[in-house]
């Protein structure tokens, strides 16, 4: 059996079920390589009392096989931060775990998705995700910012999610860059919220130009919100005292 794990958003967030799980299985995967956790993996291997193996983008994406082999004489687990089927990486696992007649299960948790909801705006307000990835000299896509002229066009909110290693101060210049590129205005209030879920969360709101030099703890992720019901403006509000 192929378990699939969601870590949660904090240390505490295992659930009791997948703590069981966890304990009979022969050997345990975490994926790192997308987000900056907010403790360490030694803080987790204290809690689940075994060994983990760290799980690279080469295994998980390229070759994933290595886990459905593994899954197929035994227990084998992969610990994924939030929830398991945020990412179409797992989905694209548990396929082909069912065509090689390998048995999954999935064990959900908390996730960025959901804890949104602390800033006060209305998740159904929502429209398409976009990551934000580190731009190289030569691959600066401008992908995200497209999903964001979508959202923008049907007054839906845009979530960016921030790619390991880019800090928030450089996600923000890269939408300013693209503003001024395509000479569009930017956009008059962002929401930045770090560390969601967690004893240290934070939520911040204002201008991108307020925050070109603030530092922010990891992981963290960026909001634009569209027009603002006036619960969704007094929520925010309070979120951000």
């Amino acid at each position: 059996m192929l378990y699939l794990i969601g870590l949660g958003l904090d240390i505490d967030d295992l659930s009791v079920k997948s703590l069981k799980i966890i304990k009979k299985c022969k050997q345990v995967y975490l994926e790192s390589y997308t987000i900056e956790f907010p403790y360490q993996t030694r803080e987790l291997g204290k809690i689940i009392k075994k060994k983990i193996i760290p799980a690279s983008r080469e295994i998980v994406e390229n070759n994933p096989q290595i886990f459905i082999e593994k899954a197929k004489k035994q227990d084998i687990a992969l610990l994924i931060y939030g929830d398991p089927l945020s990412a179409t990486t797992h989905i694209d696992l548990i396929l082909r775990a069912k065509k090689a007649k390998v048995k999954t299960k999935i064990l959900h948790n908390s996730s960025i998705i959901t804890a949104i909801a602390d800033t006060g705006l209305q998740l159904y307000k929502f429209g398409k995700i976009a990551s934000i990835p580190k731009w190289q000299d030569n691959f600066r896509p401008e992908s995200f910012y497209d999903t964001f002229k979508e959202n923008q066009a049907i007054k839906a909110h845009t979530l960016f999610l921030i790619d390991i290693g880019l800090e928030v101060s450089e996600a923000l210049d890269y939408l300013k860059r693209i503003a001024a590129k395509r000479k569009d205005e930017i956009p008059s209030l962002i929401v930045i919220c770090s560390r969601l879920g967690t004893e240290k969360s934070v939520i911040a709101k204002g201008k991108i130009t307020e925050f070109a030099n603030k530092k922010f703890q990891k992981p963290a992720c960026l909001i634009i919100p569209s027009a603002l019901h006036f619960v969704e403006a007094e929520m925010l509000e309070g979120a951000t005292k």
